[in-house]
């Protein structure tokens, strides 16, 4: 029995700012002290502050290190885990209340937040299968095998209201009672893990903290539809969720909850892992399962939809993993239970990705319903630098961005449709008035462009002739009439396209159209990028009276387009520089050098 037990995080952003090797660090320490028999050191998932790894948590006092390094590991151990001396200048500060320290769970960052999908993340050892049983772990399964029909549990998930998390939204139940009502002699459960959407992490996560959720509700979903094979098609670029998952198959075969005759209830279910193959286009269900075959990633008409004419041309379901790491809590506490959070047509809670122009990034789960302003200004501590918000883009390249004047919307499936936006897999990137919105819709093309598969014209074509005139407006040579045709041609991309990610493609270029159409006109009528973003419109000038004449500006040019002049300030005796815009390259140097702010680009 151990006295304490010290959490490190062994997500991937804590393991890129050397987490393991603090793990490492804490064990050989604690060794030395002779305290390794009384101190347990757990590796765990992402605890979802991103940007205060990496973290450190010591129970039972509930003591939340942040930004640790390993050189901070002696002192924690000689002062907190030897002598009993919290090391205060390490807490997260939100946790220090005077001589105490407060609950975690009472800090601005978690508080609102629910956590169903994340629930062992951060919690137990995620390559330990007795840390997920001792957390309830394959109770639904045992469960579903002994207690229910598989009309029962296609029915229990009916009743939760639960929507497919991949970005659709489609009601899981359904697609489980298409798949079931189908009779062939095989049929397949697959999971998307396949996560491309820039600034999305919330699969990866769960695959990292907890394995063994996917593994237990694709199993259970296997008894449902009367499948006994499964797929689970994971990024290659995820090498920590690809060991882990394997570690918890393993695993999971070793106890007999994987395999045949799965407690003793002869039902048959094995579980095979497929790498993605780096394409965006691969995260569509068809063009998933055509690479699981072995085939060029390509999405194929529909219908027959998958649950008719899947994987290997046999009834298939596929969800995503936020999607199954929802399914052995409904089952364990109930349709009801689940139902009960969320709103009227969006039930239970979601993960976002929380990135970009925020002061917390990380990942969080929210009640479905819960509004963006708490999202950005209580959860993620509002916007750095007393800047103001100017949007939110939801959905990555599929979504749409929202405006500060939708900021109390409730998040859920129809609203963010009817502002222009998708829920997407949960990717939310937050932008403040530095941001381009042509700009942003202009990056997200780039990368929908550079995915297309190019089988159907719309998309292939559509999309890159979108992205010419975008590029035209950002370099100031656009016209109005330019606008009104990329709007056309937007709507005709939606409407013909052969998959959802060319059908969704243009929604980026819909929505800033929406709601920023002033930035545009200013880019085609003015010649100016009001948030100083788009270079060829940019002109870089030295505000002669707040120049100190220190030439640093011209150091550090690379075009050599800086050079003293004659002016002289009144009253001043000083060199005066000003930029030769002919030479300028406009790389911004000149202003991140200077210390006095007296360059400025408009």
């Amino acid at each position: 029995m151990y006295r304490s037990n010290v959490l490190v995080c062994g997500g991937t952003g804590c393991t890129s700012s050397n987490s393991l090797q603090i793990v490492e660090k804490l064990k050989e320490e604690l060794k030395a002290k002779g305290l390794d028999k009384e101190v347990n050191v757990i590796t765990t998932g992402c605890f979802g502050l991103c940007a205060l790894g990496p973290i450190m948590v010591v129970y039972p006092e509930g003591s939340f290190y942040s930004m640790v390094k390993v050189e901070d590991v002696p002192e924690i151990v000689e002062e907190h885990l030897n002598k009993g001396r919290i090391v205060t200048r390490l807490l997260y500060q939100e946790t220090v209340e005077e001589d105490t320290i407060k609950s975690l769970n009472k800090t601005a960052f978690y508080e609102k937040q629910k956590r169903v999908a994340l629930r062992n993340c951060g919690v137990i050892d995620p390559e330990k299968i007795d840390d997920y049983i001792a957390n309830d772990g394959y109770a639904a399964l045992g469960k579903v095998l002994t207690e229910m029909k598989p009309e029962e549990v296609i029915q229990t998930i009916l009743d939760s209201g639960l929507r497919g998390r991949g970005g659709a939204g489609f009601p899981t139940g359904l697609k489980w009672k298409f798949a079931a009502g189908n009779e062939a002699d095989q049929k397949y459960v697959c999971c998307n893990a396949d996560e491309g959407d820039p600034g999305a992490f919330m699969d990866r996560s769960v695959l990292e903290g907890d394995p063994h959720v996917v593994l237990e509700a694709m199993a259970i979903a296997g008894y449902a539809i009367g499948a006994s094979k499964g797929y689970i098609y994971v990024r290659a670029e995820y090498p920590i969720a690809v060991k882990r998952l394997q570690i918890a198959i393993d695993q999971a075969h070793e106890y007999g909850l994987l395999g045949e005759d799965i407690f003793g209830t002869g039902f048959n279910f094995d579980i095979q892992l497929r790498l993605g193959a780096g394409a965006f286009v691969c995260g569509e269900e068809t063009a998933l399962m055509t690479s699981i075959e072995g085939k060029r990633g390509e999405p194929r008409p529909r219908p027959p939809f998958p649950a008719v004419k899947g994987l290997y041309k046999k009834p298939t379901i596929l969800n995503n993993v936020e999607t199954y790491a929802n399914i052995p809590q409904i089952i364990l506490n109930g349709a009801d239970w689940f139902a009960s959070m969320g709103t009227e047509n969006s039930k239970g809670t979601k993960v976002f990705a929380l990135g970009g122009k925020i002061n917390h990034t990380g990942l969080v789960e929210v009640p479905m319903g819960t509004t963006l302003r708490e999202i950005v200004e209580e959860i993620g501590g509002g916007i750095p630098n007393g800047k103001k918000f100017k949007a939110a883009q939801t959905g990555g390249p599929s979504g749409g961005c929202i405006p500060a004047e939708h900021l109390d919307v409730p998040i859920d499936y129809d609203n963010l449709i009817a502002i222009g936006s998708m829920m997407g897999s949960g990717g939310l990137i937050v932008m403040d008035e530095d941001n381009c919105m042509v700009d942003i819709a202009k990056f997200f093309l780039e990368f929908t462009v550079d995915e297309s598969c190019g089988k159907c014209t719309p998309c292939r074509l559509g999309t890159k002739r979108l992205l010419e005139m975008l590029d035209k407006i950002t370099k100031g040579q656009g016209t109005l009439e330019m606008l009104d045709e990329m709007e056309e041609l937007c709507y005709y991309i939606k409407s013909n396209s052969l998959c959802g990610l060319g059908q969704t493609a243009p929604n980026p270029v819909l929505s800033t159209l929406r709601y920023f159409k002033d930035e545009y006109i200013a880019h085609v009528v003015d010649h100016k990028c009001p948030a100083g973003v788009c270079k060829e419109l940019l002109e870089f000038n030295i505000e002669k009276d707040k120049c100190f004449g220190c030439g640093m500006c011209a150091k550090q040019c690379p075009a050599g387009a800086i050079s003293v002049t004659d002016y002289t300030a009144p009253g001043k005796k000083k060199p005066a520089y000003e930029i030769d815009h002919a030479k300028c390259i406009k790389c911004g140097a000149c202003i991140d050098t200077c210390k006095f702010k007296a360059i400025y680009k408009g």
